[in-house]
């Protein structure tokens, strides 16, 4: 009996370290998606090199996740809401993952601008990115709280920030088109502008799976999506 007893504390406690690296994880990706938004709005290099050099960390936690689920799996072999609870953490580890890197790009990419850009567009992109960000902390809360309902809020939100990415992509043409000098900082901007909507589907994502994981069902119908954007190619 008491082995059983420590059999059962010991697996709640590697549940309860995953979902602690999960949310780790998440705060480092919120921390590095607003460090990048200042880098490109205010060409903030500081910002820029520290996204750029702590992505690392971000990998090592999608290792560090991707490790504890396959040992969980394998030698607790869990099931019902553990086992919800154990793969969600694997595709939002992903999800994250992805978050990290497209920050990490946006970075870059801010390092590279070299004219000052119009008012109207860094506003545009700071209603955007603003509007991501709260997704992004939408979700991490709604993973900590288990709020389906929180989930369903940033999964219906999805459609804001479509039309906000495509006002974005028509306030960065209208700025290629101005001068040809414009064409290699517009050119970023356009892959800017997409990285930052790409942030927000990963987000969603990662508000469907905290909603299968809570509800132990998907959610039902389309994404709700909005204007269609501009594709640049850059994924």
């Amino acid at each position: 009996m008491a082995e059983t007893q420590h059999t059962v504390k010991s697996y709640e406690e590697e549940l309860k370290n995953l979902n602690s690296n999960i949310v780790k994880m998440g705060s480092a990706c919120e921390e590095a998606l607003g460090k990048a938004i200042v880098a490109i709005t205010t060409r903030n290099a500081d910002h820029a090199e520290e996204v750029i050099k702590d992505d690392e960390k971000i990998d090592k936690f999608e290792s560090l996740i991707e490790q504890q689920v396959v040992n969980l799996i394998a030698l607790r072999q869990p099931m019902a809401i553990d086992l919800r609870e154990t793969v969600t953490a694997l595709k939002m580890s992903s999800d994250l993952e992805r978050i990290g890197d497209l920050a990490k790009n946006i970075s870059k990419r801010s390092l590279l601008l070299n004219e000052t850009l119009p008012k109207k567009l860094v506003d545009c992109l700071i209603r955007l990115s603003s509007s991501v960000q709260k997704q992004l902390k939408t979700t991490l809360d709604s993973y900590l709280e288990r709020s389906a309902s929180m989930a369903i809020d940033v999964w219906e939100g999805d459609e804001k920030i479509d039309d906000l990415t495509n006002e974005c992509m028509q306030e960065v043409v209208k700025y290629l088109k101005e001068t040809e000098k414009n064409l290699s900082d517009g050119t970023h901007l356009l892959f800017v502008t997409k990285n930052i909507e790409r942030i927000g589907d990963h987000t969603t994502n990662v508000a469907e799976q905290i909603y299968f994981l809570v509800k132990g069902e998907y959610l039902e119908g389309d994404r709700p999506k909005g204007s269609e954007p501009i594709v640049t190619g850059e994924k």
